[in-house]
């Protein structure tokens, strides 16, 4: 009785946190405000939007070409059609339940290229690993250019948050919420903290025997700097975010980043972060939630489009198998 409950539980918690940031992104705006958004949205030009989503899709192809250094330093040698139809199917899972997409994805590898589980998915979280110690990275890099200006802007937010009891007690019940989510799946955390150190212990290795470790990370700066470049490319999509500077560009990016482990997809949240950042720098928060939205929007249909199609092309791609 209790697993089935547990499944329901871990399911509904990431759109109901991504659906309070949503009120959370209503309770901030007026009329007036939302009805800027959505002048905003509508007269945002489309063209860049559709440059940005090319530039999201040459990401994907650079991660799954990546992906082969360490899967062949183990001795597998997949198709890389395949490795680019399973990195769409885990964008397109992570979006209905979190960190579900990294077990399809080495799922896939072992239904279609005979790789066994664990070893695909020890390559896949050494990959997330490597991806969270890029994203670190820029975290330092952002404070070192910005310590003068960031802590007093952190602790007047603060302020601002406190003094606003309402949304102080709704933060309170919410993060009880996350600490009675924890107690529930503690049980199984033991479990799981040995199935990931044996899956990254195998990812290291893969990483350790790579051939081209140049490559590699080659391939790791190019996916971050599309990754930038989409930020940048779509500041020429509205009206009021053409002037954002590298800095604005940069600390947007990471609060968009950070934000999507928190729900699936970063729905609600990634918005609402994205639009807190640029806060920071004097934009408009109409407006900033507007370019968050459409940010949002642009790579979530992209997303679903391939990873749809991913899904349907896989049996056709591999019949012979």
């Amino acid at each position: 009785m209790f697993k089935p409950s547990k499944k329901i539980f871990r399911i509904i918690i990431p759109p109901i946190i991504g659906l309070f940031f949503i009120y959370l992104s209503f309770y901030y705006t007026s009329e007036e405000d939302r009805n800027e958004i959505y002048k905003s949205l509508k007269d945002a030009k489309f063209e860049y939007v559709f440059f940005s989503i090319l530039l999201g899709i040459t990401s994907h192809l650079s991660r799954a070409y990546r992906w082969n250094y360490m899967l062949n330093s183990i001795g597998y040698y997949p198709k890389f059609i395949n490795n680019v139809l399973s990195i769409f199917i885990t964008y397109l899972a992570n979006l209905g339940v979190p960190r579900s997409g990294e077990i399809l994805r080495a799922t896939v590898m072992q239904t279609y290229e005979r790789i066994p589980f664990d070893k695909a998915f020890g390559t896949i979280l050494a990959e997330r690993l490597i991806d969270l110690i890029i994203l670190f990275f820029l975290i330092f890099l952002f404070l070192f250019l910005e310590t003068e200006i960031l802590f007093p802007l952190i602790k007047e937010k603060a302020k601002l948050l406190l003094s606003n009891y309402k949304l102080f007690l709704t933060m309170v019940v919410f993060l009880l919420l996350i600490l009675f989510s924890i107690k529930v799946f503690k049980k199984g955390l033991v479990k799981k903290i040995s199935v990931f150190a044996k899956g990254i212990s195998t990812g290291f290795i893969s990483i350790l025997k790579m051939d081209n470790k140049t490559y590699y990370m080659a391939h790791t700066i190019f996916i971050w700097s599309i990754y930038l470049l989409v930020f940048y490319i779509m500041k020429f999509s509205m009206p009021g975010t053409e002037i954002l500077d590298f800095k604005s560009i940069l600390i947007s990016f990471i609060f968009g980043a950070i934000s999507i482990t928190a729900t699936n997809g970063g729905i609600g949240v990634y918005p609402l972060s994205v639009s807190i950042a640029l806060s920071f720098y004097g934009t408009p928060f109409e407006t900033s939630l507007a370019f968050g939205w459409i940010l949002w929007t642009a790579q979530t249909i992209m997303v679903i489009f391939f990873g749809l199609l991913s899904f349907f092309l896989l049996p056709i791609v591999n019949n012979k198998s």
